[in-house]
């Protein structure tokens, strides 16, 4: 099971890798997190199943944050290469997109990547906010 949102900030992407790793009914196989110039792009795969009310709650929860994401077919091609095992630097020159991270749900990849990027900007933009 796959959950696939579109969330407008850094700070909500940081609230669900947090929540992700604090959780603990919760077993994650995987997180990817893509930074857009727009917003952020991030795909959670479960590992088992979860009850249905777990995923009502998880679903509630990824909706007040963000909203259910329809990628296109480079991001769809991007996202598939990294579930398969390709590495994220691979996939970034393929298919031009930016991985902020991907694997165990880790804050500290997407902290490190919104400071190197307003650094270099000199500001920081809305979605780094």
């Amino acid at each position: 099971m796959y959950y696939l949102y579109f969330l407008a900030n850094a700070s909500l992407t940081l609230r669900v890798a947090e929540y992700l790793r604090q959780a603990n009914d919760v077993l994650v196989e995987f997180v990817t997190v893509i930074h857009q110039i727009d917003g952020w792009i991030v795909k959670i795969k479960l590992c088992d199943p979860v009850s249905s009310h777990k995923h009502l709650d998880f679903l509630a929860y990824m909706n007040e944050l963000g909203i259910p994401y329809e990628p296109d077919i480079r991001l769809q091609m991007a996202l598939w290469s990294l579930e398969t095992g390709q590495s994220p630097i691979e996939v970034m020159r393929r298919y031009q997109v930016t991985v902020v991270a991907h694997g165990n749900p880790d804050k500290d990849d997407i902290e490190a990547f919104r400071r190197q990027f307003a650094r270099g900007l000199g500001y920081c933009p809305e979605t780094l906010a």
